[in-house]
């Protein structure tokens, strides 16, 4: 089935500014509360929501096989459900609705007061339940800089870590959307030189810069996914902040992997955009240094050329950019996280999340955490309006950027944006 929603020579009747990440070639999927406070899902072109539940009653969803609910739930993951061919058929028809050469909304004022939202009127919501998350370990240029500062330079990479991708089961309760302030972790760590432990709040406390990727129903229990159907079962991405409290990390991860080093808070962006939206943003992964087994093996191009930045934001001051890079630097891409993640049988369903880990690139300034970009406190990075950062302050922002762009249209995710507050006190 052809992706008529991505045609990049197609105009909206809806005014978008001429850089939005969200041109009517995007068409993501949310879920928000609207002026009237009602939970809808929906989805944005330029700075209007679009609330789908409304449309869908009003008929404009006609020939689709959808149930009559489909879009009036808290979450994405009936739709998500439904299946590829579903969700493409959906945003060819959204695409369809709203070109600028279709007046049957355009026309409709009455629908279009029911329909349309600004972006003041909506609050945006977890756009998922989030029924299992994983976090992968799979930029090198991220895990050697971590090799290189914790272990013995010249063999910074595991012995593991060139055969499969690396992951670890996260907590997805403390997955919060954009906008969601999060609270400065408490836990045991172990100062320099100590021979016993301390408690109190993380000293370091890191953000990780990372995209994950959202699963469909895919497989029953003992069933692997093979790497040539594995994208069939991602609905798509978004921009994602694994907070890491880097002095409790380190105290407790051996022998059993990261706890409360990392399951105090991750936070990701509210609309969710498609891998068919991607189509046209396809590149080659890096080439694997060793020969991988057959399961992770594939044909053509896995990876996508998104751009990505960090900026650190002060309270009441400007934010620094910190770090540039792009998803593309990834050695282990989604397909193959995906093979590896069921080749044991283990069962994947709708609305579960996977993290692709820190996003490093191969220059200093494309470091994707605090931990590289000062080089464990080493090296403290400079602010704009004065000072300078060894990891995050309580009261800063952290803003996460992303987006696609090519000669002729440029698909965008938004940003994850997240206050770190003080510790918690009742």
């Amino acid at each position: 089935m052809p992706i008529t929603a991505n045609n990049p020579d197609r105009k909206t009747w809806i005014k978008t500014p001429s850089n939005t990440d969200f041109p009517i070639q995007n068409i993501p999927f949310g879920v928000f509360l609207t002026r009237d406070d009602i939970i809808t899902i929906g989805t944005r072109i330029g700075d209007t929501a679009i609330d789908l539940g409304a449309l869908h009653q009003l008929g404009y969803f006609e020939g689709i096989p959808l149930t009559d609910d489909i879009f009036l739930q808290d979450s994405l993951n009936d739709f998500i459900s439904d299946g590829k061919k579903t969700w493409r058929l959906v945003r060819n028809k959204i695409a369809e609705i709203f070109d600028a050469n279709n007046d049957t909304l355009k026309n409709n004022e009455e629908h279009k007061k029911i329909v349309l939202f600004t972006l003041e009127e909506i609050e945006m919501q977890l756009p998922i339940r989030i029924g299992d998350y994983t976090d992968f370990y799979s930029s090198i240029e991220h895990a050697t800089n971590v090799g290189k500062m914790f272990r013995d330079p010249e063999n910074a990479l595991l012995p593991n870590w060139l055969h499969m991708p690396i992951g670890y089961h996260g907590r997805s309760s403390s997955i919060v959307p954009s906008g969601i302030p999060v609270h400065r972790p408490q836990g045991q760590k172990l100062t320099n030189g100590a021979k016993d432990p301390i408690f109190g709040p993380s000293r370091l406390v890191d953000f990780e810069l990372e995209m994950a990727f959202i699963t469909t129903d895919a497989n029953a229990l003992g069933e692997p996914i093979p790497i040539e159907e594995a994208e069939d079962y991602i609905f798509g991405l978004v921009l994602f902040n694994d907070w890491s409290a880097r002095d409790l990390q380190k105290w407790e991860y051996v022998p059993l992997g990261p706890f409360l080093g990392k399951n105090f808070a991750s936070s990701m962006s509210p609309w969710i955009v498609t891998l068919d939206a991607l189509e046209p943003f396809r590149v080659k992964s890096p080439k694997p240094i060793k020969e991988q087994f057959s399961y992770l093996q594939y044909e053509g191009d896995k990876s996508f050329d998104i751009n990505l930045e960090v900026s650190i934001q002060p309270e009441k001051e400007e934010e620094t950019i910190v770090c540039k890079t792009n998803f593309k630097y990834m050695y282990w891409n989604m397909a193959q996280q995906l093979a590896h993640h069921t080749i044991n049988g283990c069962p994947v369903n709708s609305g579960d999340m996977m993290g692709s880990g820190t996003i490093s690139g191969p220059t200093p300034d494309s470091y994707g955490s605090m931990l590289e970009l000062s080089w464990r406190g080493e090296k403290p990075v400079q602010l704009k309006s004065g000072g300078s950062r060894k990891f995050i302050d309580d009261n800063d922002t952290v803003i996460m950027r992303g987006y696609c762009k090519n000669k002729n249209v440029r698909i965008g995710f938004g940003e994850v944006s997240t206050k770190l507050l003080p510790v918690f006190k009742k």
